[in-house]
């Protein structure tokens, strides 16, 4: 699911000029971006762990779904008594973008983490603003500016530099794995675009909740379909990261920026999501024994400039 830590919620909400915003609120503001950025990004780390065990990709999401699914859905009851009545077309709507933004997403994600490094993945789910962006100009019709092309380049060269290094350090099935990831950036990137107006309507908090209940559903009915039932029963440790990928990098993240938002502004909030790829690649190196090379920090640094341009450009 996405890099800049749920981008939806982060440009849904009316920006706060720093200026006037207190040192302590900023600064508290700040931290908490930060962390839920870092515990977003954690999810690969966790999902390599669990690889560890004999679950695949349909288990890990639907253990995942399994243990954030009660939070959102208690969230989305709140909504549905506190909130008006959605119309057929927003439910719908909700339907189809839970089922590819969160969903089809997720699970292309997971798909891909089996074949590829962690810092691979986080840098090509981080491309997802640029995903955005082409895809609004080959539908859309939106010109792109220097600035932004320059962005473009700047960031996939990056890509290319990480792509190559992992190819020729014997990483099997790298093709594969990438090409994954990158259709769970491409999957979120769709739900990014179609949840723009819709978000306006119905709010973040609304979006998100009911969005991942529809998820949460076809990713347990899923593994009901594909795995017998005999897979839920799991060691010991699959439960406990799972817990962990459902709530510390799953539930958390979302209110983490929501508040962070709320605090410091979207545009502040959507920057420090930029910490997201950097922790990523030194959490593999320190929990997973994943090296670190010039190539992955120099190709890490030109995504992250990449993705700082295009935020410049308002």
């Amino acid at each position: 699911m996405f890099c800049f830590c749920h981008y939806n919620l982060v440009m849904s909400t009316s920006p706060a000029a720093p200026s006037t915003i207190p040192r302590s609120v900023y600064l508290g503001g700040l931290a908490i971006a930060v962390g839920g950025a870092v515990l977003f990004s954690t999810k690969a780390i966790v999902a390599k762990l669990l690889y560890q065990y004999p679950v695949d990709a349909v288990t890990v999401i639907a253990f995942r779904m399994i243990f954030s699914f009660p939070v959102f859905a208690v969230i989305a009851c709140w909504q549905m008594r506190t909130e008006p009545p959605l119309s057929w077309r927003d439910r719908w709507q909700l339907v189809g973008l839970g089922l590819v933004g969160y969903y089809l997403s997720s699970y292309f994600d997971f798909l891909g983490l089996q074949y590829i490094s962690v810092g691979l993945e986080r840098l090509i789910l981080f491309l997802t603003p640029t995903f955005v962006l082409l895809i609004s100009t080959v539908y859309f019709k939106h010109a792109i500016s220097r600035l932004q092309w320059l962005a473009l380049l700047t960031s996939y060269c990056g890509i290319v530099l990480v792509f190559v290094h992992d190819l020729q350090s014997g990483a099997s099935n790298i093709v594969l794995g990438s090409t994954l990831v990158l259709g769970s950036a491409c999957s979120y990137a769709v739900y990014l675009l179609g949840s723009g107006e819709l978000v306006k309507r119905i709010g973040a908090t609304r979006l998100v909740s009911y969005a991942m209940c529809v998820a949460s559903v076809a990713c347990i009915a899923q593994f009901f379909i594909l795995r017998p039932v005999g897979m839920l029963i799991q060691p010991t440790p699959v439960y406990g990261w799972s817990l962990v990928n459902g709530i510390f990098c799953t539930v958390l993240p979302v209110f983490m920026t929501m508040i962070a938002v709320e605090r410091i502004g979207a545009p502040v909030a959507s920057q420090a999501g930029m910490i997201g790829p950097v922790s990523t690649l030194f959490l593999g190196a320190m929990i997973l024994d994943e090296p670190i090379t010039g190539w992955q920090l120099a190709g890490t640094g030109l995504v992250l400039a990449g993705i700082y341009l295009l935020s410049k450009k308002k």
